[in-house]
């Protein structure tokens, strides 16, 4: 038996899906590699197909199964498109040999040409490293890159911490001037940010070239080119190499759900058929998101992708992915609409097994090549055994988004009255999570500061944002959004995951909503930045949220809390809106009443000794009133239990550590 059903026994009547899903992972797998090997030995279509420098000059190779006739194009040959036609070879392989060492060169433009179904199109070479647009005619095509000269990387050292603290980020839009950011500026000005606010790890977006900027990287075009947006392929391997020498864990938000539409651009129809690399009909068409589906089941489109991320963690170093859309990946109808309220829902004709099975290859993959890496799957279904070993009857994923958190918070914040808050609930939310299975909370994403959303500070402030935030200035509105802002952060780090997220910007409150630019905008660049400044120039509310979060994330840190998996909950009053935990010899007191403080609560804890105030979010360094003094908190005996006594101002939290006593030789606690 699985442990998956030892550790959710209610999965019972689903053993034999589980075991039908195992079974088709074992038998895709051994098909993979029926001529022996592991999947990296599989995983190597990028070292064959695409642009290669050999002895005496270079060769060009293609999969197009479906095609007449290929043929290469471009600077090379004066951009004639018949002039270098390419080979057949077996199994729907295309072949270009070309003689000279300078026949191709670094930068040398190129795009393919298909002759398919009685037509004729061009397209960008599916390997592609580099994908640039043409200022003036806005056409894309393919850059050939010479890597001859290898990047002098300086990361064999590197080992990442266990923790994880993840800084959510778009190269592009991380500078406050307004336009469009590079890798190196991304790496020389931010990375130094991230790592002083004590962040340890840094999920990039839209790396994957996407042709349209306004899309945040989720419509990718072409796979295995850095997005050309932000820079040239050894920008981002220096941005990559300058994150590990701060220390820092580089993520990929990997896009392997879903595929852009575009032919011109992308894969879809590159040899005349939309079933090379997608379904066919309706089912390749995702309903909601205009874009392609892939056809895992196909052992073409498992070389594709499976290749696609050895491509990136051995040529760009990076340490790990987040998935994105996995949910759409596991369901047929994409999971619009589905409430996954019944464990039917996850084992029924509507489940996409050979996605399963592809994340399953993938996670194994990816442990392959580096078995420090990460992944994490941003699966709002709740899929039973995501974040399982493979061998356990699981998917294999370290992590997967809280994604109800979020959304917990928007309803709390946006639909009910401070009075009328549900801590219970809250606090039931927090611990959501499956047996065995690890999350990564956070309390809003760049989802929630999409034109459309609105980020937590936002909900919270409003339009006083614009007027009030001088810190000489006082609003109720203000203070209000800055205690509760600072109060859901730390309640979501504290009790709701093993790891934890952040969305740039959103540690100090950045304000309004993200825009990228657009016709309905006039290409305006004012809300695609982040306004930094606005924490930095010291007379702005900002810097207290920011120093807050700073301090937060470091005293958690420190004290390792995500080694213990789920909080100890001490005492929660629903009427007073009190709630204490306990969580690796820290103790998290939240008062989220709006009005009422109390005095001498006595909180049960696990040992006898000294606690310490670390951390208030009421202190005058993030703009509180320092209504709590910082001061030892002896336990007191009842009962043979120890307590601590606390006193809690309205709309306050904080966090104490654990002293235990310490014992004189003859056994006595000292004095």
């Amino acid at each position: 038996m699985y442990r998956i059903l030892e550790l959710n026994p209610q999965l019972q009547p689903f053993s034999g899906d589980i075991d039908l899903r195992m079974d088709l992972y074992r038998r895709t797998k051994a098909r993979l590699l029926s001529n022996g090997g592991t999947l990296l030995d599989f995983a190597q279509a990028h070292h064959y197909l695409g642009f290669h420098r050999i002895k005496g000059g270079w060769v060009y190779r293609e999969w197009a199964p479906s095609a007449s006739q290929l043929y290469l194009t471009g600077d090379f040959n004066g951009w004639k498109p018949t002039r270098h036609p390419l080979k057949r070879l077996e199994n729907g392989f295309w072949e270009l040999r070309l003689r000279g060492s300078q026949a191709l060169w670094d930068g040398c433009k190129v795009k393919t040409v298909v002759d398919a179904n009685m037509q004729r199109t061009e397209h960008i070479p599916l390997y592609a490293r580099r994908v640039v647009q043409d200022p003036e005619t806005l056409a894309w095509c393919a850059e050939v890159v010479d890597d001859q000269k290898p990047f002098p990387w300086t990361d064999q050292d590197f080992k990442p911490a266990q923790s994880l603290y993840i800084y959510e980020a778009h190269v592009g839009m991380a500078q406050e001037e307004g336009k469009v950011g590079t890798y190196r500026e991304f790496a020389r000005k931010i990375l130094p940010r991230i790592k002083k606010a004590g962040y340890n790890a840094i999920q990039l977006m839209a790396i994957m070239e996407h042709p349209y900027y306004g899309s945040f990287g989720y419509q990718v075009a072409n796979f295995y080119a850095a997005s050309s947006w932000f820079g040239k392929p050894e920008d981002l391997k220096y941005l990559v190499n300058r994150a590990h020498k701060l220390g820092l864990r580089v993520l990929l938000d990997v896009v392997h759900s879903h595929a852009v539409k575009n032919t011109a651009e992308g894969i879809n129809m590159f040899d005349g058929t939309e079933w090379q690399f997608f379904h066919s009909g309706p089912k390749g068409d995702h309903p909601a998101w205009g874009t392609k589906c892939f056809d895992y089941g196909k052992d073409e489109v498992l070389h594709f992708l499976l290749s696609n991320l050895n491509f990136w963690m051995t040529e760009y170093h990076f340490d790990g992915f987040r998935f994105d859309g996995v949910t759409s990946m596991l369901y047929h109808d994409h999971g619009l609409g589905s409430s996954f309220d019944d464990d039917h829902k996850y084992f029924s004709m509507n489940t996409h097994v050979e996605a399963i099975t592809y994340l399953q290859l993938a996670n194994e993959l990816i442990r392959e090549i580096n078995p420090n890496a990460v992944t994490i799957a941003e699966d709002m279904s709740g899929m039973p055994g995501m974040c399982l070993p493979i061998a356990d009857g699981g998917i294999g994923f370290d992590y997967r988004l809280a994604m109800g958190l979020p959304d917990m918070w928007i309803r709390t914040v946006r639909d009910r009255r401070d009075e009328d808050w549900e801590i219970g609930k809250m606090w039931g939310d927090m611990c959501l999570r499956r047996p065995g299975e690890n999350s990564v909370a956070y309390v809003e994403s760049h989802d929630q500061a999409l034109v459309g959303d609105k980020t937590l500070i936002f909900r919270l402030a409003d339009a006083a944002m614009y007027t009030d935030m001088d810190k000489i200035c006082h609003n109720p509105v203000i203070d209000r959004a800055i205690a509760l802002h600072k109060m859901i952060r730390l309640f979501t780090l504290a009790g709701g995951g093993e790891a934890y997220l952040n969305f740039m910007g959103n540690e100090f409150g950045h304000p309004e909503w993200i825009d990228f630019p657009r016709e309905g905008n006039g290409w305006s660049f004012h809300y695609c930045r982040r306004q930094w400044s606005l924490r930095d120039n010291g007379y702005l509310k900002y810097q207290w949220l920011g120093d807050f979060d700073h301090d937060m994330v470091l005293l958690t840190k420190r004290n390792q809390i995500f080694r213990q998996r789920m909080a100890d909950l001490k005492l929660l009053k629903e009427q007073e809106k009190i709630i204490v935990f306990y969580r690796k010899g820290l103790l998290f007191a939240f008062n989220f009443h709006p009005s009422q403080s109390l005095t001498q609560v006595l909180v049960p804890v696990p040992a006898d000794g000294d606690y310490t105030l670390e951390l208030s979010t009421d202190d005058v360094q993030y703009g509180g009133q320092g209504l709590v003094a910082h001061m030892p908190y002896p336990t007191k005996q009842i009962q043979g239990q120890p307590f601590v006594e606390l006193y809690l101002p309205a709309r306050t939290a904080l966090v104490l550590k654990e002293r235990p006593a310490r014992k004189s030789a003859q056994g006595g606690r000292r004095a």
